[in-house]
């Protein structure tokens, strides 16, 4: 939501009583998820029996559900495939006054941190990915020297000594 430069990303996801709940994330995460998920559908498709479409055959273009309001700021994120199911699993943790052990992400354990741990169909997952990227990329363009987003009138470069790109 917002504009290139001042947007704030969020993943929501609506359950089948129609509740629906809205974490935020940073835009390299929302990236990051974006692309490991891709990586594990295609590892999927390689090695399992398993019915996983090589692209969406929908576009996910609908508006984010109002009103936004944000449960918690995702610190960390877990992904995982149930076999059992044949479905991607993601979960998001919220940050904590402790360190989140990486053991806690996608356990069971009623105690931690805040979490959302949502079960996709590979299609769902898929179209995920598409809007994903999609999103990403409507942004500002990253600088070629060092990555930082490019505003219309350039930005104070680090890889410059501070000039102006």
């Amino acid at each position: 939501m917002g504009q290139p430069g001042d947007r704030t990303f969020y993943l929501q996801a609506t359950d089948d009583s129609g509740r629906t709940v809205s974490v935020a994330l940073e835009k390299t995460q929302v990236q990051v998820l974006a692309d490991r998920m891709d990586d594990l559908l295609d590892e999927i498709s390689n090695r399992a029996d398993a019915a996983i479409p090589a692209e969406a055959d929908v576009d996910d273009l609908e508006p984010l559900s109002a009103p936004v309001d944000e449960e918690f700021r995702v610190a960390a994120m877990g992904l995982a495939w149930d076999g059992t199911e044949e479905a991607v699993v993601v979960e998001a943790v919220a940050a904590g006054e402790e360190p989140i052990e990486e053991d806690a992400i996608l356990s069971d354990s009623d105690e931690g941190p805040d979490a959302l741990r949502v079960t996709i169909t590979p299609m769902a997952a898929r179209a995920f990915v598409a809007r994903a990227r999609r999103v990403v990329a409507a942004g500002r363009p990253a600088c070629p020297l060092c990555s930082l987003p490019l505003d219309p009138v350039g930005h104070v470069c680090p890889r410059q000594n501070g000039y102006r790109r």
